[in-house]
């Protein structure tokens, strides 16, 4: 069954979304060439210290970070890594949850380091793109086929492809919870939105084929040709006035 959320808990969640927005903005400045993904993640759990909060994947089905760094190749779940530096021109994303008095959010956002080219600034500027017209059918009525649809259109409009292996989900009392939603599909297919739903929507999206692999560390998906990919992703309310975001 879904998770309906009343008013009193969405506000609650914005409050700790804008606490994660917030964080996610500081890494505009931190993340640069020569630090580390692990530096990323310490970065974060001081941060958290700071606002006595939890961090939702720490621990989670048995993640080892309390947040996922994925560079170049790698789609998500990227576990932080001291010997991982990050260079000029990386492609790097950073996905990450949080927990407070049993209120799940979760949020992602791929930064561009220093000199980058023009494929990946499109590359780039496709995967917000997808985001926003998802968010745009988050509407009381509407499906995740609609949001789904949304999103693949612009992405493969753009000569990209959208990654099918990984979802989007339910947010709410727990991190992951009914309904999934795909980054494609057809419209007026799937689960079908109501008032008081949350949903973790997230394009993840390649530059080449959406075909996936797991390295041996048995959590870091990257594309199996090699292609960059990109994610970004809010958690949004769905309500009587529209989609509202949370992160």
């Amino acid at each position: 069954m879904e998770d309906i959320l009343n008013n009193r808990e969405i506000i609650m969640m914005k409050r700790i979304g804008k606490i994660a927005r917030i964080f996610l903005q500081r890494l505009k400045k931190v993340i640069k060439a020569g630090i580390t993904t692990k530096d990323i993640e310490r970065q974060f759990d001081s941060f958290l210290q700071t606002y006595r909060l939890n961090s939702a994947f720490k621990g989670y089905n048995g993640y080892p970070a309390s947040l996922c760094v994925s560079v170049n190749e790698e789609i998500i779940h990227g576990i932080p890594q001291e010997n991982r530096v990050i260079k000029d021109g990386d492609l790097v994303s950073v996905d990450l949850g949080i927990e407070k008095d049993s209120l799940f959010v979760d949020c992602a956002y791929t930064y561009l380091v220093g000199k980058v080219s023009s494929f990946k600034k499109k590359l780039f500027k496709v995967g917000l793109w997808a985001l926003r017209e998802g968010i745009k059918k988050a509407y009381i009525g509407n499906t995740t086929g609609d949001i789904g649809f949304a999103i693949q259109k612009v992405v493969e409009r753009n000569g990209f492809s959208v990654i099918r292996r990984f979802v989007g989900h339910g947010i709410g009392h727990k991190l992951h919870c009914y309904p999934e939603v795909p980054n494609f599909g057809e419209k007026k297919t799937g689960a079908t939105l109501k008032e008081g739903m949350v949903l973790a929507i997230e394009p993840m999206i390649s530059s080449g084929s959406y075909e996936v692999e797991i390295l041996d560390d048995g959590w870091t998906a990257k594309t199996r040709d090699g292609s960059l990919s990109c994610h970004f992703e809010h958690t949004v309310a769905v309500t009587k006035k529209g989609p509202l975001i949370i992160t």
